[in-house]
Formats: structure tokens, sequence, C-alpha cells
């Protein structure tokens, strides 16, 4: 069977198993059906129709992990709207920009993020979206969304086509940016890549039970979850990630695939052994991690406890490409990030030549499919090349068997005397040493050589941290790499800035130095 060309989508099992769990909350056990679920979302299809919104028109959600959050993201979908999960941990000016950015013709928000300074500045945004609220709200300007879904039909006279998630970039090296992936024109259910993905990689079934403990307005859970609802199995979604109530959540629902930032491992190998060893993980298929690097010590750690069931894949917000690696490729070729899976690999130099095995390189994707960046057609146009091909930035190399190694990104990229430096070369070899828990290398300004590579250290136990142990840290480094590529001083802090989904915030150790 050709999965590419089989419409599948989570309305398909409102027929074939309605009374099956599609989401559970992990902490309150509240669940929605399959027959919920679908009804909810063709609900949403028509109110927003009756609030006249067009196909690939946009709404914005404000919320934290909730049962409504793949329901709103399923209605929005059937609809063929863009939708737009906002970062909760945004300030105000933030959560305007991105609500006027995307042009939101709806915002929905949960009563905990529908404040009246809120909501009185979006009604002065330009374009003044509609707003809902989902809860109940003394809140002025807004519209609640219970008795509109009462009322709503789950009749829908038109045919469902697909919309599509406008993730937003972090915002690292300035202000985020809207990643637009070109809308079909299909009836929902028709290309999901990423769930033919994740069937094909990493075995996902109806019979499949998803954790997802990250919040829901990254990538991965986002496009994780609407995948395995995509293929029948149920999401069992955390409401915030607590490590002993992960563990447990995995015995209690009999979790099968899970997907974890490797600050989650940290923070999991850093409870009692009696804890570890209290809960059964015998359900436990695919664990997957992904969105930063894990340090050597730690996977192995993951990989002795929980088996040879550990996988890491890369992929990018723009959706250009994914590969992936197994325990074994790990082992075998350590420090990959796998095989392409999803696209095909590029190498390639400055001017757009095609590099041999082993040299670093723009890394580039063929074969996937096209996206923008929003309101911004000079960052679209220098993502592709003249053949069609995208890069997001990363920096890397293939060896002779095709696997991927990162190197670095483009724009983390450390000029000091004249010599051009990828941090993360340094920090693949520091987060070696037995002592380094996590590793941020930065380009720091210094009188002389423009830039001078400067090292931010979390260790496992910050009481170690010493003189001594930088002469230790630096000889270690000197071993292994260049000595121009090894950091000229040193710096402990007992956290690294990371986004909960583990995306490093170097901008901000960076702006430490030069906004002095």
């Amino acid at each position: 069977m050709n999965v590419e060309n089989t419409i599948r989508y989570a309305g398909i099992y409102a027929t074939k198993t309605p009374n099956k769990a599609a989401i559970i909350i992990a902490e309150t056990q509240q669940s929605l059906s399959y027959k919920d679920l679908h009804e909810y979302a063709l609900k949403f299809v028509n109110i927003y129709d009756s609030f006249g919104l067009l196909y690939g028109d946009h709404v914005a959600f404000l919320t934290e992990n909730r049962i409504e959050c793949p329901a709103l993201q399923c209605g929005a979908h059937y609809a063929g709207l863009y939708y737009t999960f906002i970062n909760t941990r945004l300030k105000l000016p933030e959560v305007l920009y991105i609500v006027e950015d995307c042009d939101a013709k709806i915002i929905i928000l949960s009563a905990q993020y529908c404040t009246q300074e809120l909501v009185d500045a979006i009604q002065q945004l330009e374009k003044k979206p509609i707003i809902f609220v989902l809860d109940d709200s003394n809140v002025s300007g807004i519209i609640k969304l219970d008795s509109l879904l009462k009322m709503a039909s789950i009749q829908v006279n038109r045919t469902l086509l697909e919309g599509n998630e406008m993730l937003y970039s972090a915002g690292t090296t300035g202000q985020p940016k809207g990643i637009k992936p070109e809308l079909t024109r299909l009836p929902v259910g028709t290309t999901e890549i990423i769930a033919n993905q994740v069937e094909k990689a990493f075995a996902v079934t109806d019979q499949t039970i998803y954790l997802s403990p990250a919040p829901y307005y990254h990538a991965a859970p986002v496009k994780w979850c609407r995948a395995i609802l995509t293929l029948g199995g149920t999401v069992v979604l955390m409401e915030k990630f607590e490590a002993e109530k992960a563990l447990e959540t995995i015995e209690k629902y009999k979790i099968t695939h899970s997907q974890w930032v490797p600050t989650m491992f940290h923070r999991i190998l850093d409870l009692p052994l009696s804890i570890l060893n209290q809960y059964d993980y015998s359900s436990l298929k695919v664990v997957i991690h992904a969105a930063a690097p894990c340090s050597i010590p730690t996977k192995q750690k993951m990989i002795e406890w929980w088996g040879p069931i550990i996988y890491e894949y890369y992929g990018s917000t723009e959706q250009i490409g994914m590969t992936m690696s197994n325990t074994q490729d790990w082992i075998d070729h350590p420090g990959t990030v796998g095989r392409a899976i999803y696209g095909v690999v590029h190498i390639l130099d400055d001017e757009g030549e095609e590099l041999s095995t082993g040299k670093i390189g723009n890394v580039y994707f063929s074969d996937s499919a096209k996206f923008s960046y929003h309101k911004d057609p000079a960052k679209t146009l220098d993502a592709y090349n003249i053949k069609g091909w995208a890069c997001v930035g990363d920096i890397g190399y293939l060896d002779e068997d095709k696997f991927l190694y990162l190197t670095d990104r483009k724009s983390n990229m450390i000029i000091s005397a004249g010599v051009n430096i990828y941090p993360q070369e340094t920090e693949n070899i520091l987060i070696q040493h037995s002592e380094v828990m996590d590793i941020a290398v930065i380009g720091i300004p210094h009188p002389y050589f423009g830039e001078s590579v400067h090292a931010v250290v979390q260790l496992y136990n910050h009481h170690r941290a010493s003189d001594d142990l930088i002469k230790e840290l630096d000889s270690f480094c000197r071993s292994h790499i260049s000595s121009i590529k090894c950091p000229r001083s040193y710096e402990f802090r007992q956290d690294l800035p990371r986004e909960p989904n583990g995306k490093l915030l170097k901008r901000l150790l960076r702006d430490e130095y030069y906004l002095k």
C-alpha cells in the first residue's frame, strides 16, 4: 500500500474506533475520544466559517498544555487555515508581535492568559483580530467559546481542505520569523508528511501510546501529536514536565513511544536511584530525543537503563528534511544525527559546489516540501539555491555511509584573528569530559583578534568549579583539536539558558559581553 496516496486523518478513527481515547491528560486522566475530537474539530470549522475566515487565513492560540490543544489544532487543520500556537513564556510585546505578524483573524486564549491588559492591547492592533476565550472569564472585549460550541453543528457543508501549522523560529538572532509551508488545496489527510515519516522510521501504528511532555507551542508536540492522531494512536499530554511524573506516566499508561529533549534526560537521571527503579518501563519501544545535542555520558546512561531503544532525529522547523539514527547507528557512527529519511542531504561550499565525503559545508536538502519565511521574501530566496535545494544555516558533513554530522550553525561562527571557527566542534569535544553536563562556546569581543573563543560550562556538580578544572578542560580540549579552536577563557554557571525544547539561547550569553 502506498501510504502517501491514502487519505488518513483523525476523522477516519471517529468511525473506526469512536470510543478510543485520542488524547489523555497525564496528570488529571481527562480524555477525549476520537468521536469527540472529530466533532469538536467540525464545530470549529463551522465557527470559523461563520466568522468569515477563508482558506489560507490564520488563527492563533495562546494556552497552556490542555485537552483542547490537539482539538484546536484539528479544527484549524480541517478548516484549511494556518495556525500558530504562541509561546506562553513570551512577554506582552512579543505576543503582540506574533499576533500582528501572522495576520491572525482570530486568537483563542485560555483563561490563564486572557488578561484585560492583553485583550486591550490586541484591540489596539491595526487589524483587530476577534478574541475567543476557552474558559469562563470576566475580561471584556472577548467572545466565550462555550456558547458557540454548544450551538455549532457538526455537519459541514463543504470539503475539508488541509491547513497547516505556521511555527515561529525561536528568535535567537532577532525577531521570530514565521515559517510558512505551502498549502496543498487537497482534502484533509492527503499529504501527511510527518505521519508518513514517523510510521516508517519509528513504527508508529494505531496501537501507539505516545507521551508528549513538552509545551505544545514547540514544533515537535504540534507536528508529532497530529501525526499520532493521523495514524490512530493515543496522545498522552503532560500539562507540565516533571521528571518523576513522567516516569509514573510511562508505567500508568503503558507508553510505547515518547519524545524528549536532553535537559529532560538530565532531570530524570538526577532522581534518586530508588525512584528510577520504582516504575515499570517495559512498554517502551521507542524513546526519541531531538532539538539539542545530547552529551555522550547522558546518552550512554539512557541506553544502559532503557536499552537500545534510543533514537535521535535532526530536522528543522522549516521541515526541509529529516535524518534519523537508532542506537546501533549512534554506537557505530559516534556523533551522527543519522541518515536521511525525508529529503536528500547535500553538502555544498559557499560557492554552491557539492563537496566530497568528510568535507564540512552548508547542509542542503532536496526533494522536500517548499516553505517561505512569512513576509520576508529575501530570507526565503536566500534559503534556496539555484537547483531549489534548501538550507536553514546548518553546517556539517557526510561520512562514506551517508550519515550526517552537524558541526554548527553558520550564525554561530566565530571569526578570531581572521580564522573561521565553528564552536560546535569545540563543544563536541568538551561535552565528552566527565565533569561537563552542558556547554556553550561563543565568541566574545577581543581588542586584537576581533573575537576570542569563550566557553560557558555547566557541571554535573557545580561545587567542582575551580581554576584547576579549567586547566584540566583546556588540556583535554587541546589534546583533541587545534589550539586555535580551544577556548581562551572559561566560566562556570549553574544553568545555561535553554528553551523548554532544548534550544540553547547563545544570543543571551553573547549579549552579556557585547552590550557591556
